[in-house]
């Protein structure tokens, strides 16, 4: 109990620190750490700060590696000067879930001219030079969030149906990913015209209240008439949903997700989301730092089993199996510890999760 309660205000501090702006928090002295993690943001997910962060530093702490891990609250230039400051403290190995390819790339090189090995954390870096890409097989989230929303269609019984794609970042290489899954779902129904595509539009930097804007403008577009949301994250997704709540339709409308966070399976439980997708960042975060500790240490690397293609060469790859979540497997994230059923039934209520079986 000792443990779980540690762990839990962790996360509450760290989450706190993350409101406040600019997040740097460190299991090592700057000066003394092996490795430097570099997180892209606080805003686009919590994801970021309550679990990547915890994970990644219980797993240096455990190996008895130091680390600084940071954030760069989605600044490019900002990345670049906690880059710049770890290779000059002197790191090992640099560990980053870049906000775009070319400053991402950019940063790589000048750490290869240092000796420094980087790794691809959750984003892969187009046309780069990182050692190895840890993150989830991308297209196959995009693949289960189509393939949610397709069965909340048939569950419907919405044999015609009118869509938007709300996609990611058009400088994330995920996003681009994503998208890839779910129109492999969803295409053919397009081509035959069961579906018709009201508006495709991607969100600069995941940014929520953009997306929140762009969706309300893509709704005015469809006549205030939708069926269904394809979000590419519960950021966006619950964006949607605000904008569906004002105009007396969340709910009636299909709307995709992806993260998991407390947020989104509380919309999963009440029904304003329809489906979103799980992916349990403690491997991810694992076999980031296992990859790290074998640079450091000089052991052999035994994880990165995959190849992912930058666009110009082959990287060695940890691909991990997402997990497509709807009202039927919610409690699933919960067992699994990624989330807490207090934290979720706050939300939902506890009268919703007791009707669900949580």
């Amino acid at each position: 109990m000792t443990k779980r309660r540690n762990a839990v205000a962790a996360v509450i501090s760290v989450a706190a620190l993350a409101l406040t702006g600019f997040v740097s928090v460190s299991s090592a002295t700057a000066a003394g750490a092996q490795v430097g993690v570099i997180l892209p943001d606080a805003a686009s997910s919590a994801r970021w700060e309550t679990a990547d962060r915890v994970f990644l530093t219980a797993a240096f702490k455990a190996a008895g590696v130091t680390a600084d891990i940071k954030n760069a609250n989605g600044d490019k230039a900002k990345f670049a000067t906690i880059a710049d400051q770890m290779l000059t403290e002197g790191v090992k190995v640099l560990i980053m879930a870049g906000l775009d390819s070319p400053s991402t790339a950019a940063i790589q090189a000048k750490a290869a001219k240092q000796g420094v090995k980087t790794i691809d954390y959750d984003r892969l870096t187009l046309a780069g030079s990182a050692s190895y890409y840890v993150s989830f097989d991308n297209v196959a989230v995009g693949k289960l969030q189509g393939q949610g929303i397709k069965a909340c269609l048939d569950a419907a019984g919405k044999k015609k149906a009118s869509i938007v794609y709300l996609n990611g970042s058009p400088t994330d290489n995920n996003a681009t990913l994503f998208k890839q899954g779910y129109d492999s779902v969803l295409r053919p129904s397009i081509t035959s015209k069961a579906y018709t595509l009201v508006a495709d539009q991607s969100v600069p930097d995941w940014d929520n209240a953009k997306g929140g804007v762009i969706f309300e403008q893509m709704l005015t577009k469809a006549g205030g008439k939708l069926d269904a949301v394809v979000s590419a994250n519960e950021g966006l997704g619950l964006a949607a949903v605000a904008v569906l709540k004002k105009n007396m339709l969340n709910g009636k409308v299909c709307v995709s997700g992806q993260d998991a966070t407390a947020d989104g399976l509380a919309a999963i439980l009440t029904g304003d989301l329809s489906n979103t997708v799980y992916k349990a960042v403690k491997q991810e975060a694992n076999g980031a730092a296992d990859l790290a500790i074998a640079l450091i240490k000089g052991t052999k690397v035994t994880n990165a089993t995959g190849k992912t293609n930058d666009g110009k060469r082959d990287v060695p790859s940890v691909l991990l199996v997402p997990v497509g979540i709807t009202k039927a497997n919610v409690k699933v994230v919960i067992a699994d510890g990624f989330q807490t059923r207090a934290a979720v039934c706050k939300i939902a209520t506890e009268a919703v999760c007791k009707k669900n079986g949580i």
